[in-house]
């Protein structure tokens, strides 16, 4: 690594201690109890927010208790429960579809990785490391809107393609922190380093900031 990427892991790695003391209590907003769960709730999250996300599920996952009984549903039954959400009729397909598969080719587990993962029908790499990150507490760094947003403001990267940001941050971050870490920029993109705008007056790590640089 050269002095220039030495000097930005540090800068990074003082940013992510700064967050982690204004966000003790970052975590995956979206509410699950099984691996499962997890991924059919990321599928939905898309174009939706995370509070949307969780209303529906609550109804969503009472109604249905294991993989077997989404892979025995059909489209529009999980799409009459998730309506509200955003492309619901792809999500709904997209889930049965993904419930199917898993039930049929991997013994009815969630897999652990991602190149199986995004396999799946709706899976890309994004979903795929929250479910590795959060229900499986393996390496990955999910990044979201919020995360590309911040990346670039916070000067960690000049990339807007989502793979390129995910590869350079994995570069320069341990991979332990990966999935927490992502959790922490988007507390602080929803707090204050808003889509609408920066709040620069109102930020404690503006310090850090390439911007202020």
């Amino acid at each position: 690594m050269d002095k220039k990427k030495r000097q930005l892991a540090q800068r990074i790695s003082e940013t992510i201690e700064l967050l982690r003391q204004l966000y003790p209590d970052a975590r995956c907003s979206l509410n699950y109890t099984n691996p499962f769960e997890l991924l059919v709730a990321t599928i939905m999250s898309a174009q939706s927010t995370d509070i949307r996300v969780n209303k529906v599920t609550a109804e969503l996952f009472k109604r249905y208790r294991c993989i077997e009984e989404y892979a025995a549903a059909t489209a529009e039954d999980i799409a009459a429960i998730i309506r509200t959400v955003g492309c619901y009729r792809v999500k709904a397909a997209n889930i049965v579809k993904a419930a199917r598969i898993i039930s049929t080719e991997m013994g009815g587990e969630v897999p652990q990785t991602l190149e199986q993962l995004v396999t799946l029908p709706g899976v890309g790499r994004k979903t795929a490391n929250v479910v590795l990150s959060n229900a499986f507490n393996v390496a990955g760094f999910p990044v979201d809107t919020h995360v590309k947003r911040l990346a670039r403001r916070l000067g960690w990267t000049s990339s807007t393609d989502p793979v390129k940001i995910e590869q350079q941050l994995c570069a320069l971050i341990e991979a332990k922190q990966w999935g927490h870490t992502s959790h922490l920029l988007i507390y602080h993109g929803r707090a204050c380093c808003t889509a609408r705008g920066p709040r620069c007056d109102l930020c404690q790590i503006k310090h850090l900031c390439d911007q202020n640089i």
